[in-house]
């Protein structure tokens, strides 16, 4: 007599325990990675700067000026042989080649000493000062983490693919206290799709990384804005000025996609990484706030703390000290870099418009440009629109314009660059 087959209900909750297990202990890495890159950036730069007490910038200010350019003829040497041994390598053997996270995403493997050594390298520079973004170490972290984690436990392909996204947006979540813009980066961004399977594990995971990483992250936002209010003015600037800040977005899209392409692949990045960092330094004597990741010309732009005129240079020597970075063969995001110099347009350009409509509060004008450039750069505006109201501790008042501005900013980016693929422009 043929026995009946067994029932398939008891796999499923194993099945399920040890999905929620690996998603647990998924945000757990990602939030200690987060840590780490937190403590080692601001140990560094406190090394650097000398200062034990308050900010960067009022670090940088206390310093003598000339730490600013050793600081960075440091970072540039460093950055330069380390990047140059690890790219040669790589060469020389693909399965130790740097894996971005996208392409871990969708399924090759992180090789753990490059993956470590890379992010350690973005730290090491934009601890020193260098101007470029810190937010692609502690993803990489994460990705790596949830990479590892998913080949233990024999998941599928397909629960990997989530698992890295989610890791790696775990990773921005932790670092920066952001853990709902870090859930909608993994799946706004890496898996650009939104579904239960996706959704509930890239909430979990950012959600663990960001309490896990409060350990020694502050839970304080990362910006120190006042609430903001909507006026009748900041609506219609909002509304004309969403064009423009997406025009001026896509030329620095642009000339970063540039100066990555051209930067040097072989010795060439003994040369010209200390050199361009060397430069940086010396106008960073007379322009403070453009060293860093971007978060002290940021503070500046939100709480319009500086003339105008002042802050709008510095954004645009910002932009072109970031673009002279990536190009210079140094790894690292643009993230906190997009948000300082969309700030600082959004500011000067809601200060002439106050010249006409007088009323409105400045740093309104800042958070909204803010928000635009970002939701450009990133080409992702759900997660720019999360992540700038994290960042500033906005509540749902300016929700209207910044959606507003970043519409009008997106529409511009989206029909430049379908015009630059299809060889219309």
């Amino acid at each position: 007599m043929r026995t009946a087959p067994r029932p398939a209900g008891p796999a499923t909750p194993r099945w399920l325990v040890r999905l929620v297990v690996v998603t647990a202990l998924v945000g757990v890495g990602a939030g200690i990675g987060g840590g780490l890159v937190y403590l080692g950036l601001h140990a560094l730069q406190h090394l650097a700067f000398g200062y034990s007490e308050g900010d960067f910038y009022e670090g940088l200010l206390d310093a003598p000026p000339v730490n600013r350019v050793v600081a960075l003829a440091v970072a540039g040497v460093v950055g330069a042989v380390g990047w140059f041994l690890l790219r040669r390598w790589g060469r020389r053997a693909p399965q130790h080649a740097v894996v971005s996270v996208e392409q871990s995403v969708n399924g090759r493997r992180m090789p753990p000493f490059v993956t470590i050594a890379n992010a350690a390298l973005q730290v090491i520079i934009v601890g020193l000062g260098a101007s470029i973004g810190r937010e692609v170490a502690p993803r990489e972290l994460g990705a790596l983490w949830a990479g590892w984690l998913a080949e233990r436990a024999g998941v599928s392909a397909r629960e990997r693919r989530i698992l890295v996204a989610c890791g790696a947006g775990a990773g921005l979540a932790a670092v920066y206290n952001v853990p709902l813009g870090g859930a909608v980066f993994a799946v706004e961004i890496l898996l650009a799709e939104v579904s239960f399977a996706t959704v509930l594990p890239a909430f979990a995971t950012a959600a663990v990384a960001a309490l896990v990483a409060r350990i020694v992250v502050p839970a304080n936002p990362l910006y120190a804005v006042p609430h903001l209010h909507v006026t009748p003015s900041v609506v219609v600037w909002s509304v004309l000025a969403g064009p423009l800040i997406g025009l001026a977005a896509v030329g620095f899209v642009r000339s970063a996609r540039f100066a990555q392409d051209h930067r040097p692949r072989s010795w060439g990045i003994l040369v010209v990484m200390p050199l361009t960092f060397v430069v940086v330094g010396v106008v960073a004597l007379w322009l403070p706030a453009i060293l860093g990741n971007g978060r002290a010309l940021g503070q500046l732009a939100f709480a319009a703390s500086l003339p105008v005129l002042l802050i709008l240079l510095m954004s645009v020597v910002k932009a072109a000290a970031t673009v002279g970075t990536i190009g210079a063969g140094a790894a690292g995001g643009t993230l906190t870099p997009s948000l300082a110099i969309g700030a600082g347009l959004g500011l000067a350009g809601g200060a002439a418009w106050n010249l006409l409509w007088p009323g409105a509060e400045l740093p309104a004008f800042a958070v909204i440009g803010a928000a635009a450039f970002l939701a450009v750069t990133m080409r992702a505006p759900i997660t720019a629109l999360l992540l700038t109201l994290e960042f500033t501790n906005q509540g749902p008042d300016l929700l209207a314009p910044v959606m507003l501005c970043i519409a009008g900013a997106v529409a511009v980016g989206y029909v430049l660059e379908r015009s630059r693929v299809t060889g219309v422009a």
